[in-house]
């Protein structure tokens, strides 16, 4: 694992994230002294202009972090992207969408284009391999899956020029680590753009585009926001794509609200300390999951036994708190069994929140260039901010009853005692 490295100005981390997207002209007002901490919530649609000369000008200039029309955003939503932006190194800007899933349509569709090949890891999130397939598909744009583990695609080079390579690193139900470095330099030897779902690390624990990447997407609902109560996604690129991927969004009409801007950005100060008390517990209830006769396999990648944990190790900074185990045999109705007992785990899709999570996951769902094997059912967990200890002891009776269930005994449905 990688220590943190210094970022824009020889500031570090913690530092851009308490100091990021806080320009003067957002926190003050012209010719007043003072400046309030957080840029505030500006609510806008119509924006007035002096007289026509001054309206005519501003339709013929860029828009950028100006204001001219609500659907452009206001100073909110600004903050919040600049803020994104500067945490990636070499980026050029950010856009914010209502959702990650909408980040991920947007960015494809402001890279692709009928007749293209479209290079999609198989591991990727399902409402990913949703759009490609319901969506791409019937603008001609084919959409060919491989194998996480891939260092060389040149095989797929055959059926003719690839447009884009996508990754998520590690994958959100499995958690493969892929070669980033060793990916992108193929793309960029054979001419094909990179996007990459960076949600799990954040760019705080793996700054995609200083490995390689061109384009960088969040579902920023998860830790960006960390506390459950937003929707929304970013896209943040290099030089060469931020503009394509700006006027996309623009023709989309894709933006986010000013209030849930400002919750994003209230959210996006205290990510660094949050982080690492996801990644605290998430590594010493896998510790201990491991340790456990009912649980076959523990997929999270700064475990040493976790495939692609040296790749984890040398190109990540952190972990966080989500990962998935294996149980050890068992049928539907043991998972279930475990599952609907707990007492401190909430059942729901999602992750990233200050709440614990538990879902039953079947990724042989949504596999098709490799096979997805296992000794039983699987469960991911998202680790929140409870005490690990109270955790693990729910964890703990979970097992017990998903234990007499798959041997045949009645379970005890409730939760652990106390």
């Amino acid at each position: 694992m990688k220590d943190d490295a210094s970022g824009k100005d020889g500031r570090r981390p913690l530092t851009q994230l308490a100091q990021a997207g806080r320009k003067p002209e957002w926190t003050g007002m012209p010719g007043q002294p003072g400046a309030i901490v957080s840029p505030p919530v500006w609510r806008a649609s119509t924006i007035l202009y002096d007289d026509v000369a001054h309206l005519r000008k501003a339709a013929g200039s860029s828009t950028h972090e100006r204001l001219f029309y609500g659907r452009k955003g206001t100073p909110t939503a600004w903050s919040l992207a600049d803020a994104l932006t500067e945490m990636e190194p070499g980026a050029a800007g950010t856009m914010l969408y209502p959702s990650g899933v909408a980040a991920i349509a947007c960015a494809l569709m402001a890279v692709l284009k009928p007749g293209d090949r479209l290079l999609m890891v198989d591991s990727a999130y399902d409402p990913t391999r949703a759009f490609c397939t319901q969506l791409l598909d019937n603008y001609g744009i084919e959409t060919i899956y491989y194998d996480p583990a891939s260092i060389s695609l040149d095989a797929h080079l055959a059926g003719g020029p690839i447009r884009a390579l996508f990754l998520e690193s590690p994958g959100s139900l499995t958690f493969e680590v892929q070669d980033v470095p060793a990916l992108t330099a193929w793309a960029k030897a054979n001419g094909v753009v990179t996007l990459i779902d960076n949600t799990w690390a954040t760019p705080l624990y793996f700054p995609a585009l200083a490995h390689g990447v061109d384009i960088s997407i969040l579902a920023c609902t998860k830790y960006i926001v960390g506390h459950s109560d937003v929707m929304m996604g970013s896209v943040t690129a290099t030089a060469d794509w931020f503009g394509p991927i700006r006027q996309t969004a623009y023709l989309f009409g894709q933006m986010v609200s000013p209030d849930d801007a400002w919750l994003a950005s209230r959210g996006l100060r205290t990510l660094g300390i949050r982080l690492r008390q996801h990644q605290d517990s998430a590594i010493a209830i896998a510790r201990w999951l491991n340790d456990q006769p009912e649980v076959a396999r523990v997929l999270h990648p700064a475990l040493p036994d976790c495939p692609g944990h040296a790749m984890w190790q040398r190109d990540f900074s952190g972990s966080t708190g989500l990962f998935s185990f294996i149980l050890d045999g068992g049928d539907e109705a043991a998972r279930a069994a475990m599952i609907d007992g707990l007492a401190h785990f909430g059942i729901g899709y999602s992750w990233g929140g200050f709440e614990s999570l538990a879902l039953p996951v079947d990724p042989a769902r949504y596999r098709s260039a490799t096979q997805w094997q296992a000794a039983g059912p699987a469960i991911r967990l998202h680790i929140g901010l409870e005490d690990p200890a109270d955790l693990i002891a729910d964890l703990a009776a979970g097992l017990a009853r998903f234990r007499a269930v798959r041997d045949g005994r009645e379970a005890d449905p409730g939760g652990p005692a106390g």
